[in-house]
């Protein structure tokens, strides 16, 4: 860890071209870590986060790759009925099916990225002790949110299962919601995230970490 942060930031030069002491630069060298200090912390969430960025990474491979079966699907239901004057009856359902995918999944994606339309105003106003309180309450409302999908979503997937579509008889209606309650849970995951280890980095507004030597 040391050769690490000397190769990323040599000492300059002091007064008369004296070499600074190392740890007058970089207040954690030779720092021992006791347990429960901020640095076992750190080491100990690396896990939760890289499962919790392979979750993220999964919700926006399957909500861009509904986004892109729409964008294929939808010229081709135009072709068959303006050119050649002979409609196919799959792309207009097929279209709404994946726009539920994409819905739900992207939610529970830009929730995590902080990428979510937001009113901010009034909260960066607020003093830092009130601020934290009104982010744990949206954080709990978010959770809500997600415990009903999770509970609603999955009434409706068994309400729904035995039935079928028209244009796609062999396909279940409660598969085609069952994006509602996976991406619910999902939610309340991220929302366990942030409560225990925090924003990740790349969230907006991001909580700060362990600051970064100079």
């Amino acid at each position: 860890m040391q050769q690490l942060i000397t190769s990323r930031h040599p000492a300059k030069g002091g007064p008369g071209g004296q070499r600074e002491p190392w740890g007058s630069r970089f207040p954690f060298a030779g720092m021992t870590i006791t347990p429960g200090s901020h640095v076992e912390c750190l080491q100990a969430e690396s896990p939760l986060r890289t499962a919790m960025d392979a979750l993220y990474r999964l919700c926006v491979i399957v909500a861009g790759g509904a986004l892109v079966l729409i964008s294929a699907v939808i010229p081709w239901g135009v072709f068959t009925r303006y050119v050649l004057n002979s409609a196919a009856s799959w792309p207009e359902p097929m279209a709404i099916l994946l726009t539920i995918v994409m819905t739900f999944f992207g939610a529970a994606a830009c929730y995590r990225a902080g990428t979510h339309m937001s009113v901010s105003v009034v909260v960066r106003a607020l003093s830092p002790p009130l601020r934290r309180g009104v982010e744990f309450l949206s954080e709990g409302l978010v959770a809500l949110v997600g415990l009903f999908m999770v509970i609603w979503g999955a009434r409706l997937v068994g309400t729904t299962w035995h039935q079928s579509i028209a244009e796609f008889p062999a396909l279940s209606v409660g598969v085609t919601y069952l994006p509602i309650p996976i991406a619910g849970g999902i939610t309340l995951v991220f929302v366990a995230e942030r409560m225990l280890i925090g924003r990740p980095q790349h969230a907006g507004e991001a909580d700060g970490g362990v600051p970064t030597p100079d």
